[in-house]
């Protein structure tokens, strides 16, 4: 079977770019995109010669996926499933808009096999909304999610971002239970982060951007654990949540520190031996994918330490653990080898503990995640350790 499982897909486009974020993107522009498509084909033709792929996941990101015509998605969406084996994928996922779907689109999805649909809520509220800089309203959200369901998608995830410039703990808390009414399998949240590049970075270096104070985030934390799981959402990695059966298996295959292709301007791909990341801007993306199919901006081998410690800092996102048995039968030697007293002095912090075959983050961990992760970084390269 091939080794790599997932299948990243990066559509760059957007019809606004949000204050917030910092991924890969562009103004749609109809030639622009149909341009786009041709060297994404190129691009996957490099990798995957032959047809019938067997994947796991699929992920369609961006971007606004969903920005694209329904002629677009048509062409995007044929050809994927000329390359990759559709019937054998148990996930095939979408990022989407709310207001950003017709029938005509979601009904094209689900011909094409589309099972899963990422919503960006990120708040429920219409002023805040505008301040992000996004186009739709908190109408939009439940006209949306009524569409999907009413055509026969109902693995449906919403997004939230929290820690908003001038949000209050009530103001958070009235949007998560406006989230958690809606009944969904799936919830991912993220407290906002101050990216280069931004809107808001350059708000927040002329001190006019207000986020609330560290103590009242850790709080909106806590509110959103307690929220999630009064509502039978079990909380499965540090921003996720999901009723049991709709976690995110094309995120558990990062966490799990699989490999996968990831296509498109900017995408990073995680192949046997190494990490690709591809270039970003968008007319030398375009040129060079449809030269060669190998769009690549840079190569990074991967070495036996690197991929220890991402064992250890990607597995430990997930409230399971890490599995020391599966990290030995993986490398040959169990993590006490390399971290016994890193990990003797997590647990001694309470950030850490074991729980049977599992290593894992306390709830104190949790909130200082960045700094447990910190403990398994190596000073140098593993020696033979058998």
């Amino acid at each position: 079977m091939n080794a790599i499982q997932s299948v990243y897909i990066h559509i760059p486009f957007c019809q606004q770019i949000c204050h917030y974020c910092d991924f890969t993107k562009f103004f749609y522009n109809e030639k622009l995109a149909d341009d786009y498509i041709e060297a994404l084909k190129h691009e996957i033709n490099a990798y995957v010669t032959e047809n019938g792929n067997d994947v796991k996941t699929i992920f369609i990101g961006g971007g606004t996926p969903t920005a694209l015509t329904v002629s677009q998605l048509d062409a995007l969406l044929s050809f994927i499933k000329q390359k990759f084996d559709i019937s054998r994928c148990g996930e095939f996922s979408i990022e989407a808009n709310p207001g950003d779907f017709t029938e005509d689109k979601v009904k094209l999805l689900k011909s094409y096999g589309v099972n899963r649909v990422s919503l960006g809520v990120q708040v429920f509220d219409d002023q805040m909304l505008q301040e992000l800089g996004r186009l739709h309203k908190v109408k939009d959200v439940y006209q949306t999610i009524e569409l999907l369901q009413n055509n026969g998608i109902t693995n449906i995830s919403t997004d939230l971002i929290y820690a908003l410039p001038k949000q209050t703990i009530k103001h958070f808390e009235a949007s998560l239970n406006q989230a958690m009414a809606l009944g969904l399998p799936h919830l991912s949240t993220y407290a906002l982060q101050i990216e280069p590049k931004t809107v808001f970075y350059q708000r927040h270096k002329k001190g006019k951007l207000h986020r609330p104070a560290q103590d009242e985030e850790v709080e909106m934390y806590q509110i959103l654990k307690d929220t999630t799981k009064k509502h039978g959402l079990n909380q499965y990695e540090i921003s996720n949540f999901a009723k049991p059966g709709f976690e995110s298996k094309h995120n558990l295959t990062y966490w799990d520190n699989k490999f996968y292709y990831g296509f498109g301007a900017g995408a990073y791909g995680y192949i046997p031996g190494e990490r690709y990341g591809n270039i970003r801007p968008l007319p030398a993306y375009i040129k060079k994918a449809i030269a060669d199919g190998k769009p690549v901006l840079h190569v990074d081998p991967i070495s036996e330490k690197e991929q220890i410690e991402e064992e250890m800092f990607l597995g430990l996102r997930k409230m399971q653990g890490v599995s020391k048995r599966a990290f030995t039968s993986k490398f040959g030697f169990p993590p006490s080898r390399l971290y016994a007293s890193s990990i003797n002095e997590l647990k001694r912090k309470d950030w850490l503990k074991e729980a049977g075959d599992y290593l894992q983050l306390t709830e104190n961990g949790k909130l200082l995640a960045n700094e447990v992760f910190e403990r398994f970084l190596l000073e140098e390269e593993v020696a033979d350790m058998n």
